[in-house]
């Protein structure tokens, strides 16, 4: 299975609650702002949703960001999904292609991700497949 590594940068804009009931409960939103480097060359925009426990470090996060660039060179789009948690501490995150959301030259792409955080700084490693249109 080819896989794409590298790093990227991501920048997350609080957004205004849709009431008080939601900031009230610890729901957030945020936008998405990324730029990958490495093996896919590629920027993204997208959404996040967040719910804070009352529990010190557990929380949980929805995402959905359209990714736009190339990948080993095969320029397109497609979109990630993102589900995670956080349990008193212990992440689980699991970042995957929306099934038949690629475009151009990246049409059947499917695959995970994993991302790593180390002394600041964001990585990715991007298990794939590329399966002919048909």
């Amino acid at each position: 299975m080819p896989q794409a590594k590298g790093t990227f940068e991501v920048k997350l804009a609080p957004q205004k609650p849709d009431n008080t009931e939601a900031e009230a409960s610890k729901l957030g939103r945020m936008s998405l702002d990324k730029r990958f480097s490495g093996d896919l060359e590629a920027t993204s925009k997208g959404e996040m949703l967040s719910a804070m426990a009352e529990v010190k470090g557990s929380a949980g996060y929805v995402a959905l960001e359209r990714v736009s660039g190339t990948l080993h060179g095969r320029s397109g789009t497609f979109v990630l999904q993102h589900n995670g948690t956080m349990a008193r501490g212990a992440p689980q995150l699991s970042v995957t292609v929306v099934p038949d959301s690629g475009t151009g030259q990246l049409v059947g792409l499917a695959g995970a991700m994993t991302i790593k955080i180390a002394d600041g700084k964001h990585f990715y490693e991007f298990d794939y497949t590329l399966a002919e249109a048909g």
